[in-house]
């Protein structure tokens, strides 16, 4: 690069100014929409976000974008812009259900999570008939393929009985390295990522089987010691997620500390990211902030949400299981919590009100985080060349629009 145009890209970020070059750079095609913009990359208090097509083709300061276009007119303020949230781990809402074969159902429970803000998300499966799950794959990967969800997460079989919360026992088996291609098969390269219990037999062989493949290997559901949980993380171990972190796994003691500490640990130390179920049900405000504080880069808020999200109490199912949902809280009739019923602009909420998370860092771990942990490239920021999916709240995170693939939802 020569020095003048070094000087000339040093002084446009000086200015907070991003862009890029094209015919279409500084015309008035496309939207353009003005905010105080938030993003992992970006904050800009008064700032313009333009939109051709799918794609982010510039970002600027107000004073900037009028610059460039007398006579336009002031553009409408529409609040605080953030990137389109990211769910990773979710299983349904709005009555409709992933683990399904039922495309439309699927599609439903995908359409409802983006009307709420979560632009893109994984279509969770959980523990079922092994014919069950390989065909609830197929079906989600032509769903995959349009661009209607962003891939699958398959959480089991290959999970703890003794952990197995709302998994169905009767289906729990030890790691099968030909089922597991099945499963890749059927996703088409869509299967993102899968939770494995680190303790269970023929863990190593599948895990590897995974990473060969591209799938992010999880660990959940597990009752591993402390030891056994951290070898089976990075750099020395294949995983490199924790499916909601405290939930479904033995808890922490001082004097047994478990794979919760491992967990947190790993994170700390930039080897994993722990999932962290954000709606004030599963984990305790005071553990949100803990786990922030040790990791703040390395969280991906989830809202393992089912069919139940955002519907009245009553009963459901997830998976081979029934559920009963009162008080806004899923239970399966051993007790245990069977999923959420929020969504994930209201974790993100939260971590800032609950857990006296940054707003930054709460972005990013709704955002940015999830998106890196699900290998999705082009989503979780907004930036020039970025998919064009964000959403617009007011100041108390109250959800005004959604803009997704340069398009806004009714």
């Amino acid at each position: 690069m020569s020095r003048s145009r070094s000087r000339t890209r040093r002084s446009a970020e000086v200015q907070g100014e991003t862009r890029v070059a094209g015919p279409d750079f500084g015309v008035d095609a496309g939207v353009h929409i003005r905010g105080r913009i938030f993003s992992p990359s970006h904050v800009v208090e008064d700032g313009v976000v333009s939109v051709l097509g799918e794609r982010i083709i510039a970002v600027r300061t107000n004073e900037q974008w009028t610059v460039t276009h007398p006579g336009s007119g002031e553009l409408p303020f529409e609040g605080m812009l953030l990137p389109g949230l990211v769910d990773i781990h979710v299983h349904g809402g709005a009555g409709h259900r992933f683990d399904t074969v039922d495309q439309a159902d699927a599609a439903g429970a995908a359409a409802y999570h983006r009307s709420r803000g979560s632009t893109t998300v994984l279509a969770g499966i959980v523990t079922a008939e092994p014919e069950d799950m390989v065909a609830q794959v197929a079906a989600l990967r032509e769903l995959a393929d349009d661009g209607v969800i962003g891939g699958i997460y398959a959480e089991g079989p290959f999970l703890s009985e003794t952990r197995c919360g709302a998994q169905d026992p009767r289906y729990l088996t030890d790691p099968d390295p030909k089922f597991t291609r099945r499963l890749i098969e059927a996703a088409g390269g869509h299967l993102r990522i899968m939770a494995l219990a680190p303790e269970r037999d023929g863990f190593e062989t599948v895990a590897r089987l995974l990473v060969d493949h591209g799938v992010t290997v999880s660990l959940g559901h597990t009752d591993a010691e402390f030891g056994v949980f951290r070898d089976a993380m990075r750099p020395i171990g294949f995983a490199s997620s924790v499916t909601h972190l405290a939930n479904g796994m033995r808890p922490m003691h001082h004097r047994a500390a478990g794979p919760v500490a491992a967990a947190v640990a790993a994170a700390a130390r930039g080897h994993a990211t722990v999932e962290l179920i954000g709606d004030g049900v599963h984990v305790d405000s005071g553990f949100g902030a803990l786990v922030f504080a040790a990791a703040p880069e390395r969280v991906a808020l989830i809202t393992d949400a089912m069919a139940a999200a955002g519907m009245p109490d009553g009963d459901y199912r997830l998976g081979p299981q029934e559920v009963r949902v009162s008080g806004g809280v899923a239970r399966v009739a051993s007790g245990s919590i069977a999923g959420g019923t929020s969504h994930l602009l209201r974790c993100l909420t939260w971590a800032v009100r609950e857990c006296d998370v940054s707003l930054a860092d709460s972005v990013r771990a709704a955002t940015m985080t999830p998106a890196a942990t699900a290998g999705l490239a082009d989503i979780g920021d907004i930036r020039p060349g970025g998919c064009a999916d964000l959403i617009a709240v007011d100041d108390d995170f109250g959800l005004r629009r959604v803009l997704h693939r340069g398009k806004w939802l009714s």
